[in-house]
């Protein structure tokens, strides 16, 4: 067992970090989350070698807390340039395209964060293995952290998907993509902080997750500060492409979001309600591998979304109640 503070298994307890079925730490850092047949499915940077790629690590759970580890989905390559030992490989999302081929978003760099693209791969099933296509500037675009969205709840639904990606020179771009998420076709939208806001100028945000609910879209986002956690924003539009609302706290001013950062929102829809779960990071920058989860109930309804500390919870998949 881990020597590090660790969540009983069953229990998310924010902080703490989850232990999988084989007695490991559960390498769920900057993770992405989708449910496919009653399980959730989470793919996470695997920190072994510290900064560079050790593989997307692949998890199940009934509950987002009981992990069973599935090993690498996408493995380190030395015979793959953008997967080789020594490149940077994060953020990896993760979409079932309407084929039903399962594809894998990754922000693929180089070590010194140069080289700035968004990377390809797909599968047959969730766990993979997936096969690495390419690796790309969306529209000529630089690309660090990413996010991935597909509009289809409420009665819009269109199964239209859209890449989300960091490109700190003109903003953070909402890009919509072609009907099998293989490629981007257009930006919809790019959203800044004011320069009134930010003595330093207009900028864009990082690590982005976007969810509708009830009919409007809220997108989440961190400041652009490295590793040192700061208070992330959410925005409001009734549409992908805007307007945006003005960037506004979801946690308490001053807490850093609870010293983390926004990795993706989770929606637990069930047969009494339908919860959303905030799943964030807490980086230790000397050592990657433990940095904790912070994993919590979000409350998003009205233009607004508030973040909920509990020191220990979890949440029901059939029914969506959060205990």
């Amino acid at each position: 067992m881990p020597t590090h503070p660790h969540a009983p298994r069953g229990v998310i307890a924010p902080g703490q970090l989850f232990v999988d079925d084989q007695g490991a730490v559960a390498q769920l850092h900057g993770v992405g989350i989708q449910r496919f047949g009653g399980r959730f499915y989470a793919w996470g940077e695997d920190k072994t070698s510290a900064g560079t790629f050790g593989g997307v690590a692949c998890y199940s759970s009934p509950d987002l807390a009981t992990w069973t580890a599935h090993g690498h989905a996408l493995a380190v390559s030395p015979d793959v340039p953008d997967l080789a030992p020594g490149r940077v490989v994060e953020r990896p999302k993760v979409l079932r395209n309407p084929d039903g081929k399962f594809v894998m978003f990754l922000h693929v760099d180089s070590a010194d964060y140069a080289y700035a693209r968004v990377g390809w791969a797909v599968a047959e099933r969730p766990e993979g293995p997936y096969t690495y296509l390419r690796s790309e500037r969306p529209l000529g675009n630089i690309s660090r952290d990413i996010g991935v969205f597909v509009d289809h709840d409420g009665t819009d639904d269109d199964g239209t998907g859209y890449l989300l990606s960091e490109d700190r020179e003109h903003g953070l771009h909402i890009y919509r993509l072609s009907a099998d998420y293989l490629a981007v076709e257009e930006i919809v939208a790019t959203t800044l902080t004011p320069p009134s806001d930010h003595p330093a100028g207009p900028h864009g945000y990082e690590s982005p997750a976007l969810v509708k609910v009830d009919g409007l879209y809220y997108l989440f986002g961190s400041e652009l500060t490295g590793w040192s956690t700061n208070d992330n924003k959410v925005a409001t539009a009734s549409s992908p492409a805007g307007p945006w609302s003005d960037w506004a706290d979801f946690a308490p001013s001053g807490s850093a979001t609870y010293d983390s950062q926004t990795s993706t929102i989770v929606t637990v829809q069930g047969s009494q309600c339908t919860s959303h779960v905030y799943v964030g990071d807490r980086w230790d920058r000397d050592d990657l591998f433990h940095s904790a989860p912070v994993w919590l109930p979000v409350r998003i309804a009205d233009g607004a979304a508030r973040l909920e500390w509990r020191d220990a919870w979890t949440v029901d998949p059939v029914t969506g109640v959060i205990a």
